[in-house]
């Protein structure tokens, strides 16, 4: 198995260490370095440029000197391959905004359960954003302008068509192989990007942009005869 390759970054050794614990419990997580700032940080991936290069530099925000935002931004314009996702303790709209106006993919809150700041590495690694399902009021205010589907991605878009089947969070995450909270956190970025304020809405958007949708349900049921 090809491990995602990860770099942490935090100006303290306590949280980094409960972090890379955490993380070093997986089989697809590889923890390649760690860096106490932004300065350390961009010298480490730097360092790194090549075949061992990381997959995702893991940030907290608040650090001496620069701040993780300032070092989104940094790895945006010298180390594009390289995902942001930021772990914070901060939960306000203005962080969220401004990280995500820097180019992280995602956001997660430092008590957050292990299991989803896991999750939101692999989604993230895979392409896609992650934000913890407590920020999603935030999300709404700068989201794309709708009829923008064409911005939505592979996994995203299998969402919306098993919504339009009708199925729950619990059957979609079975169909497509992924926890209930990464469907949560799909449907939380399919309202933002769509501009759609209430899941009512956004089933009512799935079934009128998704059909015809036999082709999804006789490939599933194709599945089901094999």
């Amino acid at each position: 198995m090809r491990k995602i390759r990860l770099i942490l970054v935090d100006d303290h050794p306590f949280v980094r260490d409960g972090v890379r614990m955490r993380l070093e419990a997986t089989d697809d997580i590889q923890v390649v370095g760690e860096a106490g700032s932004v300065d350390e940080a961009m010298e480490l991936a730097a360092g790194l440029c090549g075949p061992d290069e990381p997959h995702i530099a893991l940030t907290d925000i608040s650090m001496r000197g620069a701040s993780g935002i300032e070092l989104t931004g940094l790895f945006q314009r010298h180390f594009p391959n390289i995902h942001v996702l930021v772990l914070s303790m901060h939960n306000s709209v203005e962080y969220v905004k401004r990280a995500v106006e820097s180019g992280a993919k995602g956001y997660v809150l430092k008590d957050a359960p292990a299991e989803e700041l896991v999750s939101a590495i692999r989604t993230v690694h895979a392409g896609e954003t992650f934000f913890s399902p407590e920020l999603q009021p935030y999300l709404e205010g700068f989201a794309v302008p709708a009829g923008t589907s064409s911005l939505l991605t592979p996994k995203e878009s299998a969402t919306l068509a098993w919504l339009a089947c009708g199925y729950s969070n619990k059957q979609i995450a079975r169909e497509l192989g992924m926890s209930v909270r990464t469907v949560e956190t799909h449907r939380l970025n399919l309202r933002r990007k769509l501009r759609i304020t209430g899941q009512a809405e956004l089933v009512k958007y799935a079934i009128d942009h998704m059909l015809p949708l036999k082709k999804l349900q006789a490939s599933h049921a194709g599945k089901e005869d094999a």
